[in-house]
C-alpha cells in the first residue's frame, strides 16, 4: 500500500482512541483493519506514515497537532488553546497545584515507586493532602505495596495522566537532578565597600590581610596575594 493511502487509517486511528497509540499497535491495527491485502503493512512503512502526518499538521493552521507523548501517539490541542479547552475538562484540571502537590509529585516523580512514609521523610511534614490531591488528578497512580516494609504501605508512581501533562513517553525522559541544578544562573557575590559620598559606612568583609572578600562566577572564593592580585581559592 502506498504511504498516502496508509495515511488516512492511522490518522483516523489516533483520533479514536482514548488512550496514546504505539506505533507497534499501530501497525497491528491497520493489519487487521487491511486483513484482505497479501501483503502485511510493515513497521517501516507505518512510522514513514507518521513522520508525514505529524509534518502535515505541523502546519500553524491546525490549532492540534500529533505527537508521541504517553507512550504513544496522539491528537493534542496547541499550548495556546490549552485554556480553551480546558472548559470541557471540569475544574479539578484548571486549578493549578500547590507548591505541596507540586514537592510530592516531584519525589515521586524521581523516587517512584514510593510510600507514603519514604514522601514524608524527604519533605518533613505531612503529605496526606497532597497525595490526595494527586490522585484525584490522576497524576499519580497506587502502583502496588511494599511487601518488605512494616505493614506493607501503599506505593505510588506517575501515570499515564502525568506523562500526557508533561509530554514525555517514560520517566527516563525527566531531566537529571544535576542538569536542572546546571540551569540555575549562579551570580556572583561582590562583598566589598560600596559607600557613596554621605552614606553611612557599612561594615566590609575582609581577609586577616584586611583585603576586601570576594566571589567568582563559579562561586569560587578570591583572595589577594602577596603582589595585590585576585586568585581564586
Amino acid at each position: 500500500m502506498e504511504i498516502t493511502n496508509l495515511i488516512p487509517h492511522i490518522e483516523a486511528l489516533i483520533f479514536a482512541s482514548d488512550k496514546p497509540l504505539p506505533t507497534l499497535e499501530v501497525t497491528d491495527l491497520v493489519n487487521n483493519a487491511l486483513g484482505f491485502m497479501d501483503d502485511k503493512i510493515s513497521l517501516d512503512q507505518v512510522e514513514a506514515a507518521l513522520e508525514g502526518i505529524t509534518e502535515k499538521y505541523s502546519a500553524d493552521f491546525y490549532p492540534f497537532e500529533v505527537v508521541q507523548s504517553g507512550g504513544g501517539w496522539q491528537f493534542l490541542t496547541r499550548k495556546e488553546f490549552h485554556k480553551t479547552v480546558a472548559q470541557l475538562n471540569g475544574e479539578k484540571f484548571m486549578k493549578r497545584l500547590s507548591s505541596a502537590a507540586l514537592e510530592t509529585l516531584s519525589i515521586i516523580a524521581y523516587k517512584q515507586p514510593v510510600t507514603k512514609g519514604e514522601i514524608e521523610a524527604i519533605r518533613g511534614v505531612s503529605s496526606d493532602y497532597a497525595v490526595h490531591k494527586l490522585l484525584e488528578k490522576e497524576l499519580i497512580i497506587i502502583s502496588g505495596r511494599n511487601e518488605h516494609a512494616p505493614g506493607q504501605p501503599l506505593l505510588y508512581a506517575t501515570s499515564k495522566t502525568f506523562m500526557d501533562y508533561f509530554g514525555i513517553n517514560s520517566a527516563e525522559e525527566l531531566p537529571k537532578i544535576k542538569e536542572v541544578l546546571a540551569d540555575q544562573i549562579i551570580e556572583p557575590t561582590v562583598i566589598a565597600d560600596t559607600e557613596q559620598p554621605g552614606e553611612e559606612k557599612s561594615e566590609d568583609f575582609v581577609d586577616e590581610a584586611g583585603e576586601p572578600l570576594a566571589v567568582s562566577d563559579d562561586g569560587e572564593l578570591i583572595i589577594s596575594n602577596e603582589n595585590g592580585e585576585n586568585e581564586e581559592d
